[in-house]
């Protein structure tokens, strides 16, 4: 048991430690030097100067132990009652930003429980009841957790019918990519910031458009497309209901069945042209995921892997950005654990089709 559960030494090893000091305390009446009494009880030199300090100034009841340490302990229920506090937000309590500190939550403790501990002791109360320093996920304001979970049946109906039709289910977003890619940490000499170069004056920037489509009993499938923006004026810098069709019938050749389409509710999704192709094709389906929920969508995984792949990238020219994605991308493609972990991720499952009887 460590100290700040209330532990430290058992009464066994306290006696022993008692002996000791009382032992050196016999040799400090003797005049013998500290060197010697350190090598003699195998303890070191430091430890028997400040046993001599305490013999000097208190003598040798000085040297007796004092009894097992009082720290302060957290019970259940105190702790039940900060993880209450802890819920309600910062916002809450006065603070105006949304971090928990140890601080903080020092505060808290002694507002609510009555304890004053210290921050180191704070640290291990949290670390104890599983708790650790994280970077929070953003949501929107905007953002309606009640739509959120009636869109989550929504799609388990969409899986029902992949699953019964025996099809996929396919979730479908896109994203840019420029030619400064993003940072992440490295290692450098202290005062000495590390430095990538890119190029300054390119605009050029590539979009993509992905599919993870997923079925039970089937290895997970990635499917891409990209898409170059012109810098000319008046070009289109993002996907067309075309190449969004284009997308699906590339999908649905190479899934090889029906699919169940799961995206948000981008405006090209809902164009005129996209509603017609869908009621003259009999052999997908589409459900749209509520407003401001990324989370829910396995391809915001994806491209998280291919940002921390490419990041620190010097990238010299737009070739070379399009080798970088494309490479990245077939690296997930192969690796379909990549694409399962990506809907573990969100929440969602995908269950296999209950068997059907057969009449007799």
């Amino acid at each position: 048991m460590r100290y700040s559960e209330g532990g430290g030494l058992t009464a066994e090893r306290r006696a022993f430690r008692e002996r000791i000091r009382l032992q050196a305390g016999e040799r400090f009446a003797a005049s013998e030097k500290t060197a010697v009494i350190a090598t003699d009880l195998r303890v070191s030199v430091r430890s028997v100067e400040r046993w001599h300090r305490a013999w000097r100034e208190g003598g040798v009841e000085a040297l007796r132990s004092a009894g097992p340490a009082n720290f302060p302990t957290v019970t259940d229920a105190q702790f039940m009652v900060l993880e209450e506090e802890l819920g309600k937000g910062p916002v809450e309590h006065g603070f105006e930003d949304q971090r928990w500190t140890l601080v903080r939550v020092q505060m808290l403790l002694h507002r609510y429980c009555g304890l004053s501990l210290s921050v180191a002791t704070v640290w291990r109360l949290l670390k104890r009841h599983g708790c650790s320093w994280q970077a929070p996920a953003r949501r929107a304001l905007e953002r309606d957790e009640h739509a959120v979970e009636v869109e989550e049946g929504g799609v388990a109906t969409g899986k029902s019918l992949a699953a019964a039709s025996g099809g996929w289910i396919v979730f479908e977003d896109e994203a840019g990519f420029s030619m400064t890619p993003p940072r992440a940490r490295t290692w450098g000499r202290r005062g000495h910031t590390p430095v990538v170069r890119v190029r300054g004056r390119s605009r050029r920037r590539t979009s993509v458009a992905a599919l993870c489509g997923y079925k039970p009993g089937e290895n997970a499938r990635l499917i891409y497309r990209p898409r170059h923006h012109l810098l000319l004026k008046g070009a289109r810098k993002s996907f067309s209901w075309q190449d969004y069709r284009d997308l699906l019938v590339r999908a649905h050749i190479q899934l090889g069945g029906p699919i169940v389409v799961v995206w948000d509710n981008l405006n090209t999704h809902l164009a005129a042209g996209s509603k017609r192709h869908k009621t003259e094709h009999d052999w997908h389906t589409t459900i749209r995921l509520p407003s401001y929920a990324p989370d829910l969508n396995p391809v915001e995984a994806v491209w998280s892997l291919v940002r921390r792949a490419t990041a620190n990238t010097a990238l010299g020219t737009p070739h070379g950005l399009d080798r970088t994605l494309r490479r990245e991308l077939r690296g997930i493609q192969l690796r379909t654990h990549l694409i399962a972990s990506c809907l573990t991720a969100t929440g969602l499952a995908i269950d296999p089709p209950a068997p059907t009887r057969k009449p007799q």
